[in-house]
């Protein structure tokens, strides 16, 4: 017969890295839609919790005499799930400051419509970039990287053993806001360029026919030649999507490596 007992020690164990797990879930990219139930999310947390458990994972002593001192653990062990998903998500927000930009030059800065997985109102172009980079990353198997990542916590990080280190988390995070301009301004800057040449030759056409209301037709035309520069450079994404992936997953490293 399968034998379901167990202490009051394991469980205390298991509902930490239970704490853990379902953290990360509700702060990372893909697992954190809202179009996901919350049921499926909460059951997925406890599946893969279970599955951590059994991997014999590194039982640190854990010190504590009171329920206080367990809510403190509880509460340690939340932190570092959404420090590790949040890292994680907030590089998937490059390519709706990109949106934003593009969106700002072709004149459509004006509109937005509300993103279903985030409930927030975004640009209409930040969104397209979203979901094709989202796609690319699923294909490419982000799923398995942010699991592996989660499982990799706890060889790195025991449970009840998260030490914060303020001045590397923020240097952390400092650097990556660095790249997060940049890799926002390399996407939309094809689009710059575009405009920025088209903005020229309108200003030359006004000073050589002022007759002519290049406000009105300026506006038409910077649209066509936005939109018509956007899908020729469909083919930037993949490597752009790819870039992101590697700035997740030195972010990722860097956020755990401040909790040593």
């Amino acid at each position: 017969m399968i034998d379901y007992t167990f202490s009051m020690v394991e469980l205390e164990f298991f509902l930490l890295v239970l704490m853990r797990v379902t953290s990360f879930i509700f702060a990372a990219p893909f697992f954190s839609m809202t179009g996901t139930p919350r049921r499926v999310r909460v059951a997925l947390g406890v599946f893969i919790a279970i599955l951590l458990y059994r991997l014999d994972l590194p039982h640190a002593p854990m010190e504590y005499q009171t329920v206080l001192g367990y809510s403190v653990l509880v509460i340690k062990e939340m932190t570092v799930g959404i420090l590790v998903g949040y890292s994680a998500q907030i590089c998937m927000q490059i390519m709706n400051f990109a949106g934003r930009n593009i969106d700002m030059n072709i004149g459509l800065s004006m509109m937005s419509m509300m993103d279903p997985t985030t409930r927030e109102n975004t640009s209409i172009t930040g969104i397209y970039l979203h979901y094709f980079s989202m796609l690319i990353m699923l294909v490419s198997g982000l799923y398995q990287f942010l699991i592996r990542a989660l499982a990799d916590t706890y060889r790195l990080i025991p449970v009840g053993g998260a030490v914060f280190n303020q001045d590397k988390l923020l240097n952390a995070l400092t650097a990556f806001l660095a790249d997060y301009l940049i890799i926002g301004f390399r996407i939309s800057l094809p689009i710059f360029c575009v405009i920025m040449i088209v903005n020229v030759v309108l200003g030359i056409l006004a000073k050589v026919a002022p007759q002519l209301n290049m406000f009105a037709v300026g506006i038409q035309i910077k649209l066509l030649f936005g939109l018509a520069t956007l899908f020729l450079t469909v083919a930037i994404l993949p490597g752009a999507t790819d870039f992101i992936m590697v700035q997740m997953k030195k972010l990722v490293s860097q956020v755990m490596e401040g909790m040593l």
